[in-house]
């Protein structure tokens, strides 16, 4: 198996909940890290700060860029200059609900910018191994427990651009004999996620309650049933992809199903409340089409990556609303 030492990494979407997470283990690794960032009036690096060095001090060794992946020439450019060993293509728009409302905008940044990156990839000649972050919102209604040969049913404009950027990985992959791998990951949270996701909704709500800061907490389908992991535990999955000699596909999940309502009422127990008295439903929060069961089987990472979730949900949500009462105690 190939380990890769003192070796440079390109991580899209590096401000990310994942992108900061997998920047930490590749620096810990000895790896020379290079993130995308997109340009903006104000920056949204909060994620890094804690990691960053100036880019003139002599022991950096994490470096971000401007570029956006919808920019061909950028991404030539950029490739050609850092020549990364691996590269982690995590940026996207990721949420679900907003795709439903931004449905091109989610098809050309979470789908067909894979294919200007691959591409990028393929003409500039590089010896590098991809990893591209699949999503098991591609399963959409096909029946749980889903693995790597589940049929794909997206319900989403997120997931059928997803679903394109799965395939395309994997058509570049055949065709040019890129090392590319997909990781298919069930739900994976902490406490940086971000607030508009409904777990970190939940956990932020609740540590706002029970500071007297907020007085109810609004939801939609209570009834949805995922496969929450830990983020941390998830891009070590990611990396063990790119150290394998043969690129595959790999579900990372947990196997074990709770509800939005049980992630609720156990974050409201970490306070000592009743989560009935305070959540509302609310239908603005229901989407066109429903994914009700998303519950992943991962023997397969198990087995060939050596890899195995060790948080579950009930720990994760104690994890976050904990990181989230301190944030609202300050």
């Amino acid at each position: 198996m190939y380990y890769a030492r003192m070796r440079k990494a390109l991580i899209t979407g590096i401000s990310g909940q994942d992108g900061s997470y997998l920047a930490e283990l590749l620096l810990a690794k000895g790896y020379e890290v290079h993130g995308l960032i997109r340009r903006a009036s104000s920056f949204n690096t909060q994620r890094l700060d804690h990691i960053y060095q100036d880019i003139h001090d002599k022991d950096a060794k994490l470096f971000l860029h401007y570029a956006d992946l919808t920019d061909t020439s950028r991404l030539h450019t950029l490739l050609q200059e850092l020549a990364p060993h691996e590269i982690y293509n995590l940026a996207a728009q990721s949420h679900v609900a907003v795709s439903f409302l931004e449905p091109e905008l989610t098809g050309n940044v979470t789908g067909l910018a894979t294919t200007k990156l691959l591409e990028a990839v393929r003409a500039s000649n590089l010896e590098c191994r991809f990893y591209q972050a699949s999503s098991s919102e591609m399963f959409g209604d096909s029946p749980s427990p889903q693995s790597e040969i589940t049929e794909f049913r997206p319900r989403s404009p997120y997931a059928a651009a997803k679903l394109y950027s799965h395939w395309i990985t994997r058509n570049y992959r055949d065709a040019y004999g890129i090392h590319a791998s997909c990781g298919i990951l069930f739900n994976h949270e902490s406490p940086r996620r971000g607030e508009t996701f409904v777990t970190r909704k939940i956990t932020r709500a609740v540590a706002k309650i029970a500071h007297g800061q907020q007085k109810n907490l609004y939801l939609g389908n209570l009834d949805s049933i995922r496969d929450w992991g830990y983020a941390p535990e998830y891009v070590e999955a990611m990396w063990l992809m790119l150290q394998q000699d043969q690129p595959d596909d790999y579900v990372i999940a947990t196997g074990k199903p709770y509800s939005v309502k049980d992630f609720c009422r156990m974050a409201f127990e970490q306070v000592g409340l009743e989560w009935e008295k305070y959540t509302i439903f609310d239908q603005r929060y229901l989407r066109p089409t429903e994914v009700e069961n998303l519950i992943g089987n991962s023997d397969k990472a198990q087995s060939q990556l050596g890899w195995k979730a060790k948080t579950y949900t009930p720990e994760l949500v104690s994890i976050m609303v904990q990181a989230d009462l301190v944030l609202c105690s300050k």
